[in-house]
């Protein structure tokens, strides 16, 4: 006795993958900003602490994200705008795109987690507070942003795997635009015959005047 395999009805393919295609959309969108505003919030902040000797004195010195490492908010820079381009292009370029998108989060998780025990910022500042070229700082300690900033270069990384993956599922900007920025002009509306009826109506449902008045 045979089995008879079920075959999937092509209309709920179809609906499967609009699904798959909104949900990976939003998830995509909103780890995408997510993931950028928190990279760049955590540049901002204080990454490591620590002292200096200064006239025989402890002097405490701070550095920011920014001073350890100008990286994570210039990826995460072009990961916002790489999550805004993947609506500007399609087929190949599209694959280009979310790839950079996928590379910047993946660059931001490197130098965040990098930085993460750099303490060359702080030996610069022990120079110019000491005057001492060869000074260092002392007693180094760090603390748990360039963690947050990995977690938002994780989260860029996911939009732009979403993005590979379910891509080609997405939307594009509306083709009405030219590349010059116009918009396409629309086509003309046929000749309305009075002696055809049909015509008068027509006319008429598009909001025109038959009569050409």
């Amino acid at each position: 006795m045979g089995y008879v395999t079920a075959v999937p009805h092509p209309r709920s393919e179809a609906a499967g993958s609009a699904r798959a295609g909104r949900l990976s959309l939003a998830v995509a969108l909103l780890c995408g900003a997510l993931g950028a505003a928190v990279a760049l919030l955590a540049t901002r902040q204080r990454w490591a602490e620590g002292t200096a000797t200064v006239a025989g004195g402890a002097f405490p010195l701070t550095a920011k994200g920014s001073d350890v490492t100008g990286v994570p908010a210039a990826l995460a820079v072009v990961g916002l705008a790489a999550l805004v381009a993947v609506f500007a292009v399609r087929r190949a370029g599209r694959l280009i795109v979310a790839a950079l998108l996928a590379l910047s989060g993946a660059g931001i998780v490197a130098a965040a987690l990098l930085g993460a025990s750099d303490g060359s910022a702080l030996d610069e500042q022990a120079a110019q507070a000491s005057g001492d070229t060869s000074a260092s700082v002392a007693t180094l300690s760090h603390t748990a942003w360039p963690y947050v900033a990995a977690v938002g270069g994780v989260l860029i990384l996911l939009a732009g795997l979403l993005a590979l993956r379910y891509g080609r599922l997405w939307p594009a900007m509306s083709g009405r635009y030219e590349r010059g920025g116009t918009p396409q002009p629309r086509r003309k509306a046929p000749a309305v015959d009075p002696d055809r009826p049909e015509d008068l109506w027509k006319a008429l449902d598009r909001g025109e005047d038959p009569t050409g008045a």
